[in-house]
């Protein structure tokens, strides 16, 4: 268990029945990125069951929070659902991952595109002071089936808005834009479609897809991620990575258990 660090649950919230957040205690060895995920879990019969899980904390928070679907057979989130104040959890010593603006080419305007509890790397990378100077436009997208799930993100970009260090940030370059698929709400449809259509620009009064400023990051669903990157790679767009920055990143180790 040397490989772990062993952190405390400080508190646990349900927001569905199909999702809940946790924040835990942060040892101040654990360094990360905003963005980067690490391997987080619990000991079960003397032995670690892990998944990657992002980082929704800023890392000049001192807690760590993560944000979480249920599975109720799931490996670990069958179990890591039960967790209350007081348990302890395991988090791995290293933090990596793709979500992080040096493997971007420079732009003006970033698109944070995500589908259910990949909003968890995005709810990092907007406490990030960092972000907000490298860029003049932030938009982040999330999707989700019913307007329930919208709850966590709605209540974290309220909170950002009123903190007296982002509100402001907040006001002249974040926008932020909730949609559903299986409820009616201001917002409808899936993200690949609202991109393709144009629609997600006008709903924000923006200027549309655009390769010579627009720089895209994306978590979620397997399904998503690959329509938008056929998507954009059809529009000339380039993935990025460590080695190589370049027009988009995507989170691949996207917890579904």
């Amino acid at each position: 268990m040397s490989a772990f660090y062993r952190e405390k649950v400080l508190s646990v919230r349900h927001w569905t029945d199909t999702l809940f957040s946790f924040r835990a205690t942060r040892d101040t060895g654990f360094r990360f990125q905003n963005g980067q995920f690490a391997m987080i879990g619990l000991e079960i019969d003397g032995r670690p069951l892990l998944r990657a899980y992002s980082m929704a904390s800023a890392n000049h928070e001192e807690e760590l929070e993560f944000f979480s679907i249920k599975v109720q057979d799931g490996p670990l989130t069958s179990k890591l659902q039960k967790i209350r104040e007081g348990d302890i959890i395991l988090v791995g010593r290293k933090a990596t991952g793709t979500l992080i603006t040096d493997n971007l080419i420079p732009g003006k305007r970033l698109l944070l595109l995500s589908t259910g509890t990949g909003l968890a790397p995005f709810a990092s990378l907007i406490k990030d002071p960092e972000v907000y100077d490298r860029y003049e436009t932030i938009v982040l997208v999330h999707g989700c089936r019913q307007v329930a799930e919208l709850a966590y993100g709605e209540e974290l970009v309220a909170n950002l808005r009123d903190d007296e260090l982002f509100g402001t940030l907040l006001a002249e370059k974040l926008l932020y834009y909730p949609t559903v698929t299986r409820e009616p709400f201001r917002n409808r449809g899936r993200i690949t479609d609202l991109i393709t259509s144009d629609q997600l620009f006008n709903d924000i009064h923006q200027s549309p897809l655009d390769l010579e400023t627009d720089r895209i990051m994306m978590c979620g669903s397997p399904a998503m991620l690959e329509d938008l990157r056929k998507l954009f790679e059809g529009r000339g767009f380039a993935e990025g990575n460590h080695s190589a920055p370049g027009h988009f990143v995507i989170e691949k180790a996207f917890v579904e258990r």
